[in-house]
């Protein structure tokens, strides 16, 4: 190996805007999932001078690279934040707390969509309208898949992380789809 490393791709991008397609993996994700780029080797095995294989040895493919999952988490994080900078009750620092009175959703959903709603009479207290309302509107004007249900949604003090950034990244693709969110394509 002569201290040479092997390129795994090329690092996150530094912000949400910055060569997504889509923050859920696929496209322009296609390198973020750890696996060799061309000039690699594959299935955690590398060739020898005589042609065989032999297990590799060193940290995973995945350890070296940077960025990945957590880089695309903290990305979608900041631009929700981004975008919904000057509502009032909204102050995104996770995706678990800050989404429990359902207003992030909703100033989220207002950013795209002024016109659906207004945002100013909403009260953070009616926890089941403030998600009912984000997550018809985020249906029927972004043709976002209805992932969450407000039932679940009010049922817990705080919603599943896992569940909300999944919801937050079909909803980012669906505005990338409705040409509402750009992307830069490297």
């Amino acid at each position: 190996m002569g201290g040479e490393e092997e390129a795994w791709g090329e690092p996150a991008p530094s912000s949400p805007d910055e060569g997504l397609a889509s923050p859920t993996g696929d496209a322009a994700f296609g390198k973020e999932t750890g696996a060799p780029q061309p000039g690699g080797t594959s299935q955690g095995r590398e060739a020898t001078p005589g042609g065989s294989a032999r297990a590799a040895s060193g940290p995973a493919p995945n350890i070296k690279k940077t960025g990945g999952a957590n880089a695309i988490k903290n990305m979608l994080l900041e631009w929700c934040r981004a975008k919904t900078r000057g509502y009032e009750h909204v102050d995104i620092q996770n995706f678990s707390s800050s989404w429990s009175s359902g207003l992030a959703f909703c100033a989220l959903i207002h950013k795209f969509f002024p016109d659906a709603f207004d945002y100013t009479a909403l009260d953070p207290a009616n926890r089941r309208e403030n998600f009912a309302l984000a997550f018809a509107t985020a249906e029927q004007h972004a043709d976002c898949a209805p992932l969450l249900e407000v039932e679940d949604m009010v049922r817990m003090s705080f919603p599943d992380s896992k569940c909300v950034y999944t919801y937050i990244q079909e909803l980012y693709r669906s505005l990338v789809d409705k040409g509402l969110v750009k992307t830069k394509k490297k």
